[in-house]
């Protein structure tokens, strides 16, 4: 049967059949003068036609590390102190060896224990010191042979005799040599493939007609080469955003094409911003509820810059101010409010919002905020997680609008199938609902919380209109979106895992 071959398909046979029927791919390639991608397609297409054999052999190699190339040109250590102490008449100092052998005072337990290992000498325990005693220049051993033979090479450990690997052994625990695996690829012909040769001739092939060829009329004597569309091809791994990423940023456009505009703010904040503009008390366990990572160095900010809202907020705290609270009844501590903070929750930028210059009422603002917590690791926690927080000014809101927004984050932006809200306590908001949501074969997650400001929260900031807000775990709305069970996968270095989420 007459077998259709390519011009590389014939180059490697021929090659295998004179170089007496098996050689490496690499030496087919070299040969030949072809590249590895056209001797592989060449590999592949005659194996399946029975034309040669493909042998895969795995081989250790060891080569010289850093360390063993110093070594290499100046001498093992050990080496360079016993020949410093017999030039010196067989007996030194072992500190002094070291030293004149150039090298570091903590190379002398390693160089005195190589010594007495291999007997090249002793050590002798004087009142002056430690002596190193070598009576003779001891003659070359299997270590540095084996690190001569190696040189400037690798080698692999099968080509070496059986009484110099346990040198190999030894110089790989000292870090003088390194080892790697490396996989050979040998082709052997086949006698079918020794008689296909002679009845074919090479057939110029080419992957595609240029404008030179149909001039010149070549392209009658061209063969086009046939191509096999089923083949698998090497994957592609183009940069990419990462999913999680991505999902951050089509939340923002949704919410901006919702007429938000976004609030930005430090991580590093006051506890007055963080907490005591949020009518959180300083010495009540409601203050409990955000446990805080306080800053050591610089441990305290100015509050000048909230000087016309600080009174009004240190007064709400200790008496309700004008809010018609009674506040707390503690006396407030300027000092314990100028504390720093890395930000616990996203409200902090909600607060900066309701007091900035720029605030408009009606008004919309969000923000996704990084924010820390002394959390326990787990599933659904990490002690540095992003918030989506924001906060809608208008003086004709209700419940109803809080949970309307709560239900298009739970079923557009975390795929849920079902809504459900549960009373909660924050002392900041009044009413709070926490937000719950379900999907099939995920389950039940509480996504977090919301509600609208008390009036000790925005009276003092000089808002008079109700203001409905939430901050929801937007790390745990991605969760149930992607159907990740744990919250660590969102900040894996696993590549794989990575690659198969789609580009766009």
């Amino acid at each position: 049967m007459q077998v259709d071959l390519r011009e590389n398909d014939v180059k490697v046979l021929r090659t295998l059949r004179d170089v007496g029927g098996t050689a490496s791919v690499e030496e087919v390639a070299r040969r030949t003068g072809l590249a590895d991608a056209a001797i592989a397609r060449s590999s592949l297409t005659l194996s399946e036609q029975g034309l040669v054999k493909e042998q895969t052999t795995r081989t250790t190699e060891v080569f010289c590390t850093e360390e063993g190339h110093d070594y290499l040109a100046n001498g093992l250590p050990e080496r360079r102190v016993a020949t410093v102490v017999h030039d010196a008449g067989g007996k030194l100092s072992v500190s002094d060896a070291v030293e004149q052998a150039g090298l570091p005072t903590d190379f002398v337990s390693i160089v005195t224990g190589w010594i007495a290992r291999k007997g090249w000498g002793k050590i002798e325990k004087t009142s002056s010191g430690n002596i190193l005693v070598i009576s003779k220049n001891p003659p070359k051993d299997e270590d540095e042979e084996v690190l001569a033979r190696i040189g400037q090479v690798s080698i692999p450990i099968e080509e070496l005799p059986p009484n110099l690997k346990q040198a190999v052994d030894r110089l790989l625990k000292r870090n003088i040599l390194a080892s790697k695996e490396r996989t050979q690829r040998k082709l052997e012909i086949t006698p079918h493939g020794s008689n296909t040769i002679p009845t074919q001739a090479p057939v110029d092939e080419v992957s595609g007609l240029t404008s030179e060829m149909i001039l010149s009329g070549d392209w009658e004597k061209i063969r086009l080469r046939a191509y096999n569309v089923s083949s698998p091809v090497p994957s592609l791994n183009p940069g990419k955003y990462h999913p999680y990423l991505r999902f951050l940023r089509m939340v923002k456009r949704k919410l901006v094409t919702l007429g938000f505009k976004e609030a930005v703010g430090p991580l590093v904040e006051t506890a007055f911003i963080n907490d005591d503009c949020l009518y959180m008390p300083q010495d009540h366990p409601a203050r409990e509820i955000h446990d805080l990572y306080y800053l050591k160095h610089p441990s305290k900010a100015s509050l000048e810059p909230w000087k016309d809202i600080l009174e009004k907020v240190s007064q709400t705290h200790e008496n309700g101010w004008k809010t018609g609270s009674t506040g707390w009844g503690y006396k407030y501590s300027k000092e314990e409010a100028s504390k720093l903070v890395l930000r616990s929750h996203g409200t902090a930028l909600s607060v900066r919002s309701m007091i900035s210059k720029d605030l408009q009422i009606p008004g919309k603002y969000f923000a996704i905020a990084r924010c820390f917590r002394p959390e326990l690791l787990d599933r659904t926690h990490l002690t540095e997680f992003n918030q989506a927080e924001g906060i809608v000014l208008d003086p004709s809101l209700s419940l109803r609008n809080l949970l309307g927004v709560l239900e298009m984050f739970a079923r557009e932006v975390a795929g849920a199938d079902k809504v459900r809200f549960k009373p909660d306590y924050f002392p900041f908001t009044e009413p709070s609902v926490e937000l719950q949501a379900y999907k099939e074969g995920y389950g039940w997650m509480e996504f977090g919380g919301s509600g609208i400001f008390r009036p000790e929260v925005t009276e003092p900031l000089g808002i008079k209109v109700p203001v409905i807000a939430w901050g929801l775990g937007i790390d745990r709305l991605y969760m149930m979106n992607q159907q990740i069970q744990d919250i660590r996968q969102l900040f894996t270095t696993d590549l794989e895992w990575i690659r198969q989420q789609k580009v766009g």
